[in-house]
Formats: structure tokens, sequence, C-alpha cells
């Protein structure tokens, strides 16, 4: 799976991307909004090698991991997840991870704008949900930028070196997604 942007290219992990992943994963700004201390190089190759194997979304549970790629580098800057979470129901989890250096620039909106799409024009989603640290306001604005709706606060959902944590839960439905994409009509005179 391939997705291009403006900007952008989303493609599966390679066991190349390890320098390019470790420049964000040891850092303990990205880090603390996850639940994994900042993490050495030997630890950033297994987890690309995971990476590597979640290419597709092939039955309920499974995660599609993507690189997120700056076209004009060809430098990895982030990655972008979505979880298949119910076949049933028709609901996924978007979940992504930027380098702090790439920030700003509204890479992280481009990249989750097109996922959501992959999972409600593709994927016939019904609901995508996004969950983040309290504390990562940059990470909430996002979700909400993105027309997604605050659906919950939890308390006390585990703890870290800072305190019990809390999180937000955003999500989207297809019918919200469709009005929010649909092509602007003239006003009917």
């Amino acid at each position: 799976m391939r997705i291009t942007t403006e900007r952008l290219a989303l493609r599966p992990f390679t066991p190349d991307d390890v320098d390019d992943v470790l420049a964000y994963q040891r850092l303990p700004e990205v880090a603390r909004h996850m639940r994994w201390a900042p993490r050495g190089r030997e630890q950033v190759r297994l987890a690309v090698e995971q990476l590597v194997q979640e290419d597709e979304l092939r039955e309920e549970g499974d995660c599609l991991s993507l690189a997120v790629v700056l076209a004009e580098t060809a430098t990895v800057i982030g990655q972008v997840e979505l979880v298949w979470r119910s076949a049933e129901h028709r609901q996924g989890e978007i979940g992504y991870i930027f380098n702090p250096a790439h920030q700003g620039r509204g890479f992280a909106t481009e990249t989750a704008r097109a996922v959501l799409r992959l999972g409600f024009e593709e994927l016939d989603l019904h609901r995508i949900f996004g969950r983040c640290s309290a504390r990562n306001t940059a990470s909430a604005a996002l979700l909400a930028r993105l027309g997604m709706r605050r659906e919950a606060h939890f308390i006390g959902t585990a703890l870290d070196e800072d305190g019990w944590r809390e999180e937000y839960v955003f999500a989207m439905v297809e019918d919200e997604w469709r009005a929010r994409t649909a092509p602007a009509t003239p006003d009917a005179l």
C-alpha cells in the first residue's frame, strides 16, 4: 500500500528506515506521549522489524503502519497507522508519531487526512477514532482540526514518570467525513 499526497509519500516501512525512525523515537519529548521510554538503536531496529510486517489490513486486529516520507528528501519524518478494530461494526483507529523537527508545517494534517480518506472511502469503515495523551495538546488539536469530535476524557489510564496519564478519544463517522469532503455547491437562488 502506497499513498501519495502533495508533499509526502506514505509507504510500508523497510529495514533501511532505522536511522530516520531513531531520530525521533529516541527523543524524550516524543516518548513522553507514548507508552514507551526513549528508544535506543536496538529497540528501534526491533520496532522497525515489527512495522515492516504491518503492511496490510487482512483481518480484524491488523495494523497498517506506513512510513511518512518527505518527498523532496526521501527522509522518513514520521509514521501513521490504521488499526482495524471491528469488522462487524466497521471500526478503525488512527495513530501517528512525527519527528518534532518537521512539526508545524501541516505534514501531520496532510498525513492523517490521507489515512482517513483511505479508511472511509476505500476500506468502507463507518467510524474511525484516535486516542492521545491529554498532555499532548498538539495531537488533540490535530484530531479536532480533522473534524473529529472529542468523545471521551479518561483519567488515570496508566502510571508513568509524570504521574497518572489522562487520555482523550476523538472520533468521526463516515457521514461526518462525507459532509466535510463533499464538493461545495452554490446556494440555490
